[in-house]
């Protein structure tokens, strides 16, 4: 690890609001009980309240997004029966921009839609098994904050639910079934699903819109089929599947394959069978050489404005000053497997697994009773987490905020790293 590389900022809530009131709290809680019995004594969690809860979540199973280049005879069938739609998963919604405009026009779903896949699908499209994924996402998360604890109302309520989405149709109607099982198709007021443009989306590594971060990944992904072990393994889960070596194949588009033909127990290629093991690794291992989490600004550029809407939501929640109606219950991102992986990096997290289909980090606020302290809980795939820098699963709200201050960015600070070597380049030759 390079010296300086990790180092902490110590964190500071944004605002003056939100800045004074945390730090009278934090003063409060210090004199009344210090850090060194914190660490000690471990905290009851019968004296917490729920306060507010964030999900990010990859969308249910769907078609690969980029066919192998195999015989007609070894290509598996897609066939648009995979689409039916279960009942119980129809629930009505709209689709606006973050202002609240019509929806934004969809450059990834005309792309996917120029791919038709043997069999007659398109590529990227969400399909029944996806569907039923994400609306026992639902039913798994109503357990937990509807039946298990009253904390959301039963049925949806906007004054309550946040939602926002990548404008991506799977994104989209994976976030229908989840709503469809949280609430079992029953709402008080409409269900407004937020997305932005492609240009300025933020709920993934967006290189489109930044410079920087599409020259690092360029170049990295490039080189990273050509890494010790990677080009080995790679050569030959290509020879066995008579695939050529100039192609462009690598292991994220097997992974993608092999991964969307598994869950919907499609014949695949023997050879994705037999290697499905060392593929997902494989994936996994390309991924870590394309961010690299040593280098702190690869994962900053990649999920640093996202961290920061969730830290803002945080800091609006334990800030008495704002006004009820600009804080939410709950929070719902629908996002992607490239954005769970550097969400988990940042966040210490990472189990060097492939985010799978339907699988989702939730972020709980919890207030103590009697102390009035802060604590941040994690939960990835409905497993208790230790964020890096934490005593242990329930986290004290300042360390949490010191551990992924590493890693967010503000609009501004993003924007400006985006276009800073852009701007060196520009200046130093041209």
């Amino acid at each position: 690890m390079i010296t300086g590389v990790f180092r902490m900022r110590v964190w500071a809530p944004v605002g003056v609001l939100t800045s004074l009131a945390y730090c009278l709290h934090q003063r409060k809680a210090a004199l009344a009980e210090p850090q060194e019995a914190d660490r000690r004594n471990p905290v009851d969690r019968n004296l917490l309240e729920l306060k507010m809860v964030q999900v990010v979540f990859r969308h249910g199973a769907r078609s690969p997004l980029q066919p192998l280049p195999l015989e007609q005879s070894q290509q598996v069938e897609w066939n648009p029966q995979l689409l039916e739609v279960p009942s119980q998963t129809q629930f009505d919604y709209t689709v606006t921009d973050l202002a609240g405009g019509p929806k934004p026009h969809s450059p990834f779903d005309s792309e996917y839609h120029e791919t038709t896949l043997k069999g007659g699908m398109f590529a990227g499209q969400l399909t029944k098994v996806g569907m039923q994924q994400m609306f026992a996402l639902g039913e798994r998360l109503r357990k937990s904050y509807v039946e298990d604890i009253p904390f959301l109302s039963p049925t949806f309520n906007p004054l309550e639910v946040s939602v926002r989405s990548t404008n991506i149709n799977r994104n989209l109607e994976s976030t229908r079934c989840l709503l469809a099982g949280l609430f079992q198709r029953q709402k008080e007021g409409p269900i407004i699903i937020h997305t932005d443009e492609a240009s300025s989306e933020v709920l993934y590594p967006n290189s489109q819109n930044c410079w920087s971060m599409r020259q690092r990944t360029r170049g990295r992904r490039q080189t990273a089929s050509l890494q010790p072990g990677i080009s080995e393994d790679l050569k030959k889960v290509k020879e066995v599947m008579g695939i050529g070596s100039s192609d462009g194949v690598d292991f994220l588009i097997l992974l993608d394959n092999v991964a969307a033909e598994q869950v919907h127990s499609l014949p695949s290629c023997p050879a994705l069978k037999r290697f499905a093991w060392m593929i997902e690794q494989r994936a996994v291992d390309t991924a870590l050489y394309i961010l690299q989490r040593e280098d702190r600004e690869s994962i900053q550029l990649a999920v640093g404005p996202f961290l920061h809407i969730l830290e803002n939501n945080l800091l609006k929640a334990v800030d008495p000053a704002t006004p009820p109606s600009k804080i939410r219950k709950l929070y719902l991102y629908a996002a992607h497997d490239v954005t769970l992986m550097p969400l988990l990096m940042a966040l210490g997290i990472f189990d060097h697994k492939w985010p799978p289909f339907a699988v989702d980090l939730t972020m709980e606020l919890y207030q103590h009773q009697e102390s009035k302290e802060w604590f941040v809980r994690l939960c990835y795939h409905g497993e208790e987490q230790v964020p890096e820098g934490c005593p242990e699963g329930l986290c004290p709200l300042d360390k949490f905020l010191n551990t992924i201050s590493a890693y967010t960015l503000s609009p501004e600070k993003y924007h400006r790293l985006c276009s800073q070597a852009q701007v060196i380049e520009l200046g130093s030759g041209e």
